[in-house]
């Protein structure tokens, strides 16, 4: 391909993930009004899209208040011009590397983890410039299970009460993640948001009765912040990521619908297997991933993606570079599929694909309008 953007998203070549700029501004602007409505601050997740154009759009264009997930996207977003930077990862000694007190002491404001009291005592052995402290977070675990103290430990408010006392640490307060809103079970999410709002306040109250005071209380996943409920307006800030492209999965928990799915994987066949019931398309693991469906999800299979106008198309199986696609029942009619033609997945799980592409095709219609080209690396 030469240096030349091509016009449409038909000249492209495949496999190559596309992005729809119309779809991605909507998805940003009704998260920055919902958050307006609860009366809740927006700090939104990089995690999926890794791009300064992306972030842009989710912070209305203020380039403040985002959480990454790695210290690369950290740097890059810091170099960037963006300030107000979380790291969403939980601190030990041994992670406090100089890229880290590099961030700490350059930028107006670079937030922590901690999520144990070994954690947080790497931070207290580690001064930072004179004037500078460490901007610390607590990690809270409210029922999911992944990381974070438990919301209801003693260790919780040993913490808080350590970091709030120490003198190169500025403790802000309260964070979880609420992965366990990843149910297509509408009442068990809701369950999910109560609990975790619950838990939340009272580990605040608890503190507060401590004298450690929480000035921020965030709470954020895509499936919870889309569709939140009114209890949550008692927290201060959310913090969701995958609603810039949403996927597959996002629409199965009714987090959007398939009109608001912002990317997709163009592809093309290559060949006909009549004898195996199969087409192939020149689209596998390396473009698509393999970040599969669970036992949460009876109605998807391994491998499975809608292909966009060919709801009989399943992605049965996948290699390194191919994908080849059948159908839930009965005989694939080849010629309904030449070779040569461009069929398009979308994702099962955004945030997995789009970490395989170097870059992303910006497009409004079948119009390119130019390229995102994301950060890699740890």
């Amino acid at each position: 391909m030469s240096d030349k953007l091509p016009e449409t998203i038909q000249e492209l070549e495949t496999p190559c993930m596309l992005v729809d700029i119309d779809r991605v501004k909507r998805n940003c602007q009704q998260m920055i009004d919902r958050c307006k409505e609860m009366g809740m601050e927006l700090r939104p997740h990089m995690k999926t899209h890794k791009t300064i154009e992306g972030g842009v759009l989710m912070t209305n264009g203020t380039k403040r208040k985002i959480v990454v997930s790695t210290i690369d996207e950290a740097v890059f977003y810091a170099d960037n011009g963006f300030e107000d930077i979380l790291w969403g990862s939980p601190i030990v000694k041994e992670r406090i590397s100089g890229r880290l007190i590099n961030l700490a002491n350059k930028l107006e404001e670079f937030h922590v983890m901690v999520d144990s009291l070994q954690g947080l005592n790497g931070l207290l052995a580690t001064p930072l410039n004179e004037g500078k402290q460490w901007s610390v977070f607590l990690e809270v675990d409210c029922g999911n299970g992944r990381t974070g103290c438990l919301w209801d430990s003693e260790e919780a408010i040993q913490i808080g009460k350590t970091a709030d006392a120490a003198p190169n640490v500025k403790f802000q307060g309260l964070y979880t993640h609420c992965g366990n809103t990843y149910t297509p079970d509408t009442e068990a999410k809701v369950k999910v948001q109560q609990d975790t709002t619950e838990r939340l306040v009272a580990l605040k109250k608890r503190l507060a009765e401590n004298g450690v005071e929480c000035r921020v209380v965030g709470c954020g996943s895509t499936p919870s912040s889309s569709k939140p409920i009114e209890g949550m307006k008692t927290l201060t800030e959310m913090h969701p990521g995958n609603y810039i492209f949403y996927d597959y999965m996002q629409v199965l928990l009714n987090s959007c619908t398939f009109d608001d799915v912002a990317c997709k994987v163009a592809t093309t066949v290559v060949s006909h297997k009549p004898e195996t019931n199969t087409i192939v398309v020149d689209c596998g693991w390396t473009a698509f991933g393999l970040d599969a469906p669970n036992e949460k999800f009876p109605q998807a299979v391994l491998g499975k993606a809608p292909v966009e106008g060919h709801p009989e198309l399943i992605l049965g199986r996948m290699t390194q570079e191919l994908g080849k696609l059948t159908t839930a029942s009965g005989k694939i009619d080849c010629s309904q599929y030449p070779l040569g033609s461009r069929l398009y997945f979308y994702p099962w799980h955004s945030c997995c694909t789009a970490s395989l592409h170097k870059v992303y095709y910006v497009h409004s219609g079948d119009k390119i309008v130019g390229t995102w080209k994301p950060t890699n690396g740890w």
